[in-house]
This record gives structure tokens, sequence and C-alpha cells, in this order.
């Protein structure tokens, strides 16, 4: 095949590729993200704890794994820097001395409150770039697409050879 046929099938390969536009997605909106937030060095998974954490109240972080897809590596690292800047509270529970809950500090609950507003705006800027007759329909797609393949995982099937 020649350099001209291969660059010909490739042509357009990125544009149809989940994976790559999802990541580009994901990129986009992590900037409009941190632009929204400003001076403030809230991230969108230390921001998705902070929600994930209010909704669930003594969470575990095994929990708070399967709630906001961070891995359990990642998750303990956030967890960490969220203690020191003190917005989490962290206690081992009873049931399972190993195992610890999470709750939002006052300080937590302050800049929840602060930035849920930034949080809405951001999203609404996201979606905002679709007609609003596809906008639900855009996050149902999305949800629809994170349970499927977050299934096939826990059964295996999304596991490497």
């Amino acid at each position: 095949m020649t350099r001209h046929r291969a660059r010909e099938m490739a042509g357009g390969r990125l544009e149809r590729s989940p994976i790559h536009l999802l990541h580009r997605a994901g990129q986009c909106a992590s900037d409009i993200f941190q632009g929204e937030m400003g001076a403030g060095d809230l991230t969108p998974r230390q921001y998705a704890v902070l929600v994930a954490v209010s909704q669930n109240e003594g969470v575990s972080q095994t929990l708070l794994v399967e709630k906001t897809g961070v891995d359990r590596s990642t998750l303990a690292d956030i967890v960490r820097r969220m203690l020191k800047k003190g917005l989490l509270q962290r206690r081992r529970t009873k049931e399972d001395a190993r195992a610890y809950s999470v709750k939002l500090t006052e300080e937590g609950w302050k800049v929840l409150k602060a930035t849920d507003p930034l949080a809405k705006r951001v999203d609404d800027k996201i979606l905002g770039v679709l007609p609003g007759a596809q906008r639900e329909r855009f996050l149902q797609d999305l949800n629809q697409i994170v349970k499927a393949l977050g299934k096939m995982q826990a059964d295996g099937a999304g596991d490497a050879d």
C-alpha cells in the first residue's frame, strides 16, 4: 500500500474516533472549568469528589471510586490533598478498621457552595454549543456510554489480553 493510499484511508479517522473525541472534549471541558475557577486551585476531579461526598455523607473511599470514576490510587491522592486543604475529614469506619469514611468539613461545604454556580456555568457553556433540542439527548447518550462501558469493565470484557 502506498503512503498516499494509507493517508487517504486514515483521513478523518480522528474525527470518527470516540476515544479521541471524548478525550478532546474532556480537555476542552477541563480548560473551561479551570478558566471559570480562576485563581482557585480546585480541579474538575476535586469538584466531583466534593459533590459525591456532599451527596453521600460518610462515604467510603471505595464507594467514591465508583461514584466518581476516578481510579483508586488517584482518588487516594486527591483525598490526601483535599484533607490538607481542610475540605475533607476522614475517619476509620466502625465496620472495617481498614476502610475510611469521608465527610466534608465546614470549609468543604463553603467551597462547594462557592463553586457550584461556577460549575453550572461551565456545564451551560459546554452544552450551549449544541442546539437546545440536542442537549438532553447528548447527556442521555453520554450516561448510556458511561454505564455500558463501566459494566463491560466490571464484567472483565474491557481487559487487555
